[in-house]
């Protein structure tokens, strides 16, 4: 096979490799801090001592500094130690299929996530969507994104949905899962550039684009985000500290009676978030824990 045919495959005659192990409640942090090198992530299983194992695949070599910097900034938001990484050098390594054979589909309630790789037919029934291992922001397996979904599902039962909006929408797992469920339109707001386009290509590939708007914007003061609600749902799955500081911006763009589904927040941090919220005019309809994880569902007043 000659060098160009083998990039057409994904197969890359020099690539690299950049591991390291973090402790899976900070797992999601390292993710983002990884994913802003591009290339393709990989997540192992978490071991006995409560370590997941982080890799992504990557065409270059990495710049040392620039790695060193992102590590440290996540370590020091996620609270613990900078981890020891390792940068090895691979030939003749399909990174795409590296990533794709650890990423098996997922159900998480109404809805089965797979890969193209993926052989078997969704199960009759569920509520698929396409999510390609090697996609960045996000594949929906992560604690969080799991209960958000498993929330939708929840929240499905009780009523048709006017305008949806996914805040921190990432690779558009949640947005699309809300297009999917009801049928409405979905407002998917994401300030990252990369993440933008990686959600623009999976909302095309699963059919959603009439559905799905992307815009490329911070918070909820952004003038599409405030011309397009009131929304009926919210979702934001995203970190515990911006949630606190958002929680009032959230209230006011809900329509009455609207809910939210929260989540990016530990277990150890519900409290603090959930107070937050109360304090700016939600309530708490239920709340729903995957591993160290919690998700909230709150009412407006």
């Amino acid at each position: 096979m000659t060098g160009r045919a083998k990039e057409k495959a994904g197969i890359l005659t020099q690539s690299y490799r950049l591991s390291l192990d973090a402790p899976i409640e900070t797992a999601e942090v390292f993710e983002r801090a990884l994913e802003t090198l591009g290339g393709a992530l990989a997540i192992g299983m978490p071991d006995d001592g409560g370590f997941l194992s982080l890799a992504v695949y990557l065409p270059e070599v990495p710049d040392d500094p620039r790695v060193h910097a992102l590590l440290a900034a996540a370590a020091l938001v996620a609270g613990v130690p900078m981890p020891a990484w390792k940068l090895e050098s691979l030939r003749d390594i399909d990174w795409v299929s590296e990533s794709q054979k650890r990423l098996p589909a997922l159900r998480a309630g109404r809805f089965y996530l797979y890969g193209s790789h993926v052989a078997e037919a969704p199960p009759p029934g569920t509520i698929a969507l396409l999510i390609e291992a090697n996609a960045a922001f996000g594949t929906g397996r992560h604690e969080s994104t799991f209960g958000c979904l498993l929330a939708l599902s929840h929240h499905a039962r009780y009523r048709r949905l006017g305008p949806v909006l996914d805040m921190g929408a990432g690779s558009g797992v949640l947005a699309m899962a809300a297009a999917k469920l009801w049928r409405t339109s979905v407002l998917a707001v994401e300030r990252d550039p990369v993440a933008v386009g990686v959600a623009r290509e999976n909302v095309r590939i699963n059919g959603l684009s009439s559905h799905v708007t992307l815009c490329r914007a911070e918070g909820y003061r952004s003038r599409t985000v405030r011309r397009a609600g009131p929304f009926d749902l919210v979702c934001a799955n995203i970190l515990a500290a911006p949630l606190i500081a958002m929680a009032n911006d959230l209230a006011r763009c809900m329509a009455p009676r609207g809910v939210a589904i929260l989540s990016g927040i530990l277990k150890s941090q519900a409290q603090s978030v959930l107070a937050r919220h109360r304090g700016a005019g939600l309530v708490l309809r239920s709340r729903l824990c995957v591993g160290d994880w919690s998700t909230l569902v709150l009412r407006k007043k």
